[in-house]
This record gives structure tokens, sequence and C-alpha cells, in this order.
């Protein structure tokens, strides 16, 4: 068996490399060219995969890359995938995660139509939910231009399965963390501020929004449940999810907790970081995935966070010494 990963380098993209390789598949990932290219999160890895420099916004290079490679699978995984920026940058955001994945899927199309295709689909395409918990039927209503690209790019997918008969999936996945998880982001942000201050490196965290409430997860069990997708006989769409939701508060408590610090005397809240417009409530129903997929979350909510804060103190300790 032969993969590709486009988004290699980033958290999921790390584990599900990993995943395919216990599975001794050949892996090829899709990397950006870049002048600051960074390979941290697959160096471990990097004597085993195949790294090919290729663009979600150029279709003649996605074209190649697949001729080149012929996978028995792609798994496309790159996005502009930080919520904030893509207020900032609206239609490079549309770019790659709503026009990039008609690209990827022209190209499967015109090369080879038995290509087993994942897309990254996302809980904020729910934004201002309709129901909770949301499951595949819920209808979307995007709070982001993200979440706004990630519609598209969900409907493409099952566009070009139900038009030209491919194998077509999408993952609509729930917040999924790991101490892989890029700073920017808020869970990341809080266990890399837990540390820091731990340490007497900082004495303060300023956070958005506390009371937003999401579905959070261990980014390691939901690339198996991508995987999982691509062995069906039978494409489809599935939420990938814990069914258990909390609060950014409860993230913060936790996380100061387990270093015995009480969060409410470092915790100021910033209005620069709240949205303009807040998904506030995010619970994800993976009923159907444990049914057809017999997937499951392994990591707890409270096992995750105590990972992260563990990870982020080893790595200040070590590069403070």
């Amino acid at each position: 068996m032969r993969a590709l990963i486009t988004g290699i380098t980033g958290q999921d993209g790390s584990y599900l490399a990993e995943l395919l390789l216990d599975q001794r598949y050949e892996v090829t990932g899709m990397v950006r060219r870049s002048s600051t290219e960074s390979f941290e999160r697959v160096n471990h890895i990097k004597d085993k995969i195949s790294l090919v420099q290729a663009d979600l916004l150029d279709q003649l290079s996605i074209i190649n890359i697949i001729e080149e490679f012929r996978p028995t699978e792609v798994y496309n995984l790159a996005a502009q995938s930080f919520v904030p920026t893509s207020w900032n940058q609206p239609v490079l955001t549309g770019q790659f995660d709503a026009i990039g994945v008609t690209r990827m899927l022209e190209a499967i199309k015109l090369v080879d139509k038995k290509i087993r295709f994942y897309q990254a689909s996302s809980s904020e395409m729910f934004g201002k939910v309709k129901e909770v918990p949301q499951k595949e039927t819920t209808s979307f209503h995007p709070r982001s231009p993200y979440g706004v690209a990630k519609v598209y790019g969900h409907w493409i997918t099952v566009n070009y399965r139900e038009s030209y008969g491919l194998h077509a999936n999408s993952g609509i996945l729930f917040n999924h963390e790991s101490p892989r998880r890029g700073l920017e982001f808020v869970t990341r942000k809080i266990t890399d501020g837990v540390a820091r201050i731990k340490l007497g490196l900082s004495d303060k965290l300023a956070l958005g929004n506390l009371d937003a409430k999401r579905d959070w997860g261990f980014a390691g069990d939901y690339v198996r449940a991508m995987w999982l997708m691509l062995q069906q006989d039978e494409p489809g769409d599935y939420v990938i999810a814990t069914g258990q939701t909390h609060s950014v508060e409860q993230f913060v408590s936790l996380a100061f907790s387990h270093v015995d610090l009480d969060y409410k005397k470092y915790v100021v809240t910033d209005p620069r970081f709240v949205r303009p417009a807040e998904v506030d409530l995010l619970q994800g129903d993976a009923s159907l995935a444990k049914k057809n997929l017999g997937w499951e979350p392994r990591v707890s909510f409270e096992e995750l966070v105590k990972m992260m804060v563990d990870a982020d103190m080893e790595r200040l300790s070590s590069s403070t010494k």
C-alpha cells in the first residue's frame, strides 16, 4: 500500500505517517516550498518517508506527484488551519481549504479513479450549531472564513464521490490536540504558558473567551479514524469526536492544577484574542463511526491535558539547562 499525505509536517500528518508506517505502507509526504521549512514533527521518521515538493495552489504539481508516486490512498490534511488567520487572509484560506481540495480531487479523477481519498473536514463547519450534539446530518452554519472554506471542501468531496464514483471520504473531526499542536492554538498556548509560569519564565497568560466550549480529543486517536474510513468497502462521511464538551476555562484549570498552581492568579482576558463571531458550543456524536468503523477514542480529556503540560514542561526544562 502507498499513501500520499498532504500536510505531513503538521500535527495530524505526523501521527498519521507513524500509523501508516506501522501498517507497512510506503509513505510520501507532500510539502510546500518555503523559506522557513520545518520538519520538526517528522524528523524522527524522515528516513522512512519520502518528502516531495508540490502545492495545493498549483494543479500541475498535484497531478505530477500522483502520476509519479501512484498512491493507493490520499489523505488531504494540508490547510490554512488557524481560524483567527482566516479573517486576516480569507481569500488565501479559500484557495487552500476549498479550491485546493478540488484540485486534489480533479487530479485523482484524471490519473486514477481507484485511489481512495480522505478529506479533513472540521467541526467548525457547524459553527452556530443547530443541534447538540452535532452529527453527520446536522446542518452547517460556519462562523469564520475557515469554516466556510471547509464546508466547500466537504461538499466538493461529496460531489466527486457522487458524480464520478470516487472512494472519497470526509472526516468531520472535532478539536483534537497533542504535544505536537502548534503554539498558536489555544490548547497549546495554555500548556506552554503553564510550563513557562511554573518554570519562572513568565508571570501571566493572556487568553480570549474562557467560556467557549469544545469537544477535545487526542490527535493520535483521530488519525486512526482517518485510516479506518479508507479501509471500508463503501465511502462516507463521519463525525469523529469524544462526545464530551469542556470549556476553555476547564482546560485552563486542569492544566494549572496539574503543576499545583491556581490559574486565577495568572490568567488575564485579552479582547484581541476574542473572535469576531464565536462558536460557543461544539459537541460531536460519533455513533456512526463507532458502529461502522469500530472507532472509539482511547485518551481521555484529563489524560490529554496532562500529557500536553508534561511535554511542554520537559521541552522548556531541557531548553533552559
